[in-house]
C-alpha cells in the first residue's frame, strides 16, 4: 500500500509491504487551504426577547446553569402548571428543561431561541 505522510512542510509518500516501508518520494507540501467561510445557519432566527422589567408581582424563573436556550415551550398569557416546561437548554452536550416551580401565567419571556445564558440570568418572568 502507498501512503503519503505529512510531516514539517514535506509530503513523503512511502509504501509499505509487509511490515516494511520505503520512501519513494518527498516533496515540499503546499500550504492547507483555508477553509471556506461557514454558511449562515438556515435556522429560524432568534425570537426577539421582550424587554423591560417583569411587572409588579411576576416572579422570575432564572437559568439554573450556563447553557443555550434551544427552545421556548410557552408563550407570553400561556397558563402552566406546576412541572410544566418552560424552555430547554442545552448545557455540556445535553438538553435540560427547565421546569414551572409554580402553577400561573407566562407574563415575559426574556431570552430568545439561540440565546446564550448563565446562572441566574434572568429567563422567563411568571404571575
Amino acid at each position: 500500500m502507498i501512503y503519503i505522510v505529512r510531516i514539517n512542510d514535506k509530503n513523503y509518500e512511502v509504501e509499505v509491504e509487509r511490515g516494511r516501508a520505503n520512501i519513494i518520494a518527498v516533496t515540499e507540501a503546499l500550504p492547507a487551504p483555508k477553509a471556506p467561510a461557514a454558511p449562515a445557519p438556515t435556522q429560524e432566527a432568534p425570537a426577539a426577547p421582550q424587554t423591560g422589567a417583569p411587572a409588579a408581582g411576576d416572579k422570575t424563573i432564572t437559568a439554573p446553569m450556563p447553557g443555550t436556550v434551544l427552545d421556548i415551550k410557552v408563550a407570553p398569557s400561556k397558563s402552566v402548571e406546576k412541572g410544566d416546561i418552560l424552555l430547554v437548554l442545552e448545557a455540556m452536550k445535553m438538553e435540560n428543561e427547565v421546569l414551572a416551580p409554580f402553577a400561573g401565567v407566562v407574563s415575559q419571556i426574556l431570552v430568545g431561541k439561540g440565546a446564550t445564558v448563565d446562572t441566574g440570568d434572568p429567563l422567563i418572568s411568571m404571575q
